[in-house]
């Protein structure tokens, strides 16, 4: 089963690709996407594009987009919803499962603690998926977070496919 967990962003979305094979988990790729266009349907169609792009080279059988969960600004939320939904199409158009876990779910998971820091987030990634460095820049590593989370779901069997 393979997943790829995606960070929405306007700026910077990270994206990671995760399977588990038996007891472990395998770290297949993860990074950001920099859309280079700032206008918005030319930024969306970018983004649209390097998502299917990954989805196609790596078919992961599930796409975790986080939610997007709190927003200090209103301009900003939208903008990510936008570059959210473009995502989930991405997904959608490919055959992927799509899931929306809350940041607060990913924390809970992944630390035990919904509040947990996105140091705390960084370093329990690398430790979880024994990572040799820490995962940087702080979207990719919860891109991993997001990924780590659905898998997390599925060995647990609860409600998996009920989330989406």
């Amino acid at each position: 089963m393979k997943v790829l967990g995606i960070d929405p962003g306007t700026h910077r979305i990270g994206y990671a690709l995760l399977e588990k094979n038996k007891s472990s988990f395998v770290v297949g790729c993860y990074g950001c996407l920099q859309p280079k266009a700032r206008l918005g349907s030319t930024r969306l169609k970018e983004i649209f594009t390097k998502v299917r792009a990954i989805i196609k080279k790596h078919q992961p059988d599930i796409l975790a987009v986080e939610k997007l969960y709190f927003f200090k600004n209103q301009k900003t939320a939208f903008a990510v919803s936008e570059a959210r939904g473009v995502i989930v199409l991405a997904g959608a158009e490919n055959g992927c499962q799509v899931l929306a876990p809350t940041p607060l779910e990913v924390k809970q998971a992944l630390t035990g603690y919904g509040r947990a820091s996105k140091q705390q987030i960084q370093m329990m990634i690398q430790k979880i998926l024994k990572l040799k460095e820490l995962p940087k820049p702080d979207d990719a590593a919860d891109a991993l977070a997001v990924a780590f989370w659905a898998l997390s779901c599925l060995q647990k069997k609860e409600g998996f496919y009920a989330k989406s």
